[in-house]
């Protein structure tokens, strides 16, 4: 199964379960998807957005999607919902308070608020956030002659992060604070927990979202993952087929094979790889490993930032080396084996020390040389800004497990990590537990190897 039916496959089962009405998409969300299994099927086939994708595949008999992003209107996937919701919404009001005086003009004031609301909507956030919570309260409530909307919602809001974004609560705006609090309302309500109706909020990652909303225990969360083989070979032959000519001439050339380059494109997103795919068909040209690798250097240096982590390519071996007779033969008896390998008998990595100056970096340079993999240097993956940190993070590992094999080199680990105790700040103790448990996981093993250097061991 593809990535993106795996996405709408899981939340399928967590809302039609009951588990929950409120989830939070994260991860590789600004891709590409194929909106059908068949990707052989041009006509039908197209890869679009992760909005598009869901739009698509809910927009059933029986539901209304609602799709809403900050400064843009609430937009109805299907137009005729709308005046069909607006009917509702206006019956619903009045019945309400109809009790209390006439119900015709109750139902004209309801239809100028809805009006108003969804006007202003485009411009105010909060009172977007406020008529979508009341369209659901209208959805589940039954009239005297039963329900006022058949149908059931499921509201996707694109970048929640902008809407609710994380901060303390003391130092965000009294507009932040409205949009938080609605929202809390909204998913701790239990008469929405229970209902039928849905909504599924858009962000890179649960950490750039208020607290006060992503830890909600009504609150899930499904990770959109970075393109494995499979979804990256099924895009280049999707691309490959649409390409090729009426003769059955393709516009451009590969050095090998679709595997190849498949192999080669590991950690690269479907856009990424379609920009790669473009650029050979504009100019005609063959598509080389060199132009491959120099695309995956570039995306990932752009994906998680250039400050954080840099590319190496080191030349020496372990021949070039003098001295450190006993060292080499550790090495190469003991350590690239294990490093070289997959499975359990693949060694998850090692922490190298040593007195400053002793060229322990320039020697363990040498072993990635010897083992022919990615090497990738993390620089500095702490931020300064709030939030920052975890987001890095986040992109980090999708990078990570999107790579076939790659040695991650973190010189001066003891500084870069940071500790966990007691005076430690909770940013550093948290960076800290994740990749101790990114090192740990067995999905990882043989695939991400880790080498700590540190002149100051007891540190780290």
């Amino acid at each position: 199964m593809s990535n993106s039916f795996s996405i709408v496959s899981e939340a399928g089962r967590l809302l039609n379960s009951g588990q929950t009405r409120s989830i939070i998409l994260t991860g590789n969300i600004y891709d590409l998807y194929p909106n059908s299994q068949n990707l052989d099927d041009e006509k039908k086939c197209q890869y679009v957005p992760i909005t598009q994708l869901l739009c698509d595949q809910w927009n059933l008999e029986g539901i209304i999607v609602v799709v809403y992003e900050i400064n843009g209107p609430i937009r109805f996937v299907n137009p005729s919902n709308l005046s069909k919701v607006r009917r509702a919404y206006v019956r619903w009001r009045a019945y309400e308070t109809g009790k209390l005086g006439d119900s015709k003009g109750n139902a004209n004031e309801a239809g100028r608020v809805f009006d108003e609301s969804y006007r202003k909507a485009t411009t105010n956030s909060a009172l977007a956030l406020e008529l979508m919570r009341q369209m659901c309260a209208c959805s589940r409530a039954n009239g005297e002659q039963g329900a006022f909307l058949a149908e059931n919602l499921i509201i996707l809001i694109e970048g929640i992060d902008m809407i609710i974004p994380e901060a303390p609560i003391t130092q965000i705006s009294e507009n932040d604070r409205s949009r938080v609090m609605i929202c809390q309302d909204w998913f701790s309500d239990p008469g929405f927990a229970n209902g039928n109706d849905s909504v599924v909020m858009i962000a890179e990652s649960s950490s750039l979202v208020h607290h006060r909303v992503s830890r909600l225990p009504q609150v899930l969360e499904i990770e959109s993952e970075a393109p494995d083989y499979q979804t990256r070979l099924g895009f280049i032959r999707w691309y490959r087929k649409k390409e090729q000519s009426s003769e059955g001439d393709l516009k451009f050339k590969l050095w090998s094979d679709e595997e190849a380059l498949c192999d080669l494109s590991a950690g690269l997103s479907i856009h990424a790889i379609n920009q790669l795919m473009k650029a050979a068909s504009h100019f005609g040209e063959t598509l080389t490993p060199e132009i491959v690798i120099a695309k995956v250097e570039k995306f990932i240096q752009s994906q998680v930032g250039e400050d954080v982590v840099e590319f190496k390519k080191p030349e020496h071996k372990l021949n070039d080396l003098v001295g450190f007779t006993k060292l080499k033969k550790f090495l190469q008896g003991e350590l690239i084996p294990r490093f070289s390998t997959s499975g359990p008998e693949a060694l998850p990595g090692a922490a190298i020390s040593g007195p400053i100056g002793s060229g322990k970096t320039f020697i363990f340079e040498a072993v990635a040389s010897e083992i022919g993999m990615v090497v990738l240097v993390l620089k500095s993956i702490r931020s300064k800004w709030y939030g920052e940190t975890d987001l890095i993070f986040e992109r980090l590992k999708r990078v990570l497990k999107a790579l076939s094999k790659v040695l991650i080199f973190i010189d001066e680990a003891d500084t870069q990590l940071g500790g966990v105790g007691a005076d430690t700040m909770d940013t550093e103790r948290r960076l800290t537990g994740k990749i101790q448990g990114m090192m740990s996981d067995p999905i990882m093993r043989g695939k991400v190897f880790w080498l700590l250097v540190t002149a100051r061991i007891h540190l780290l």
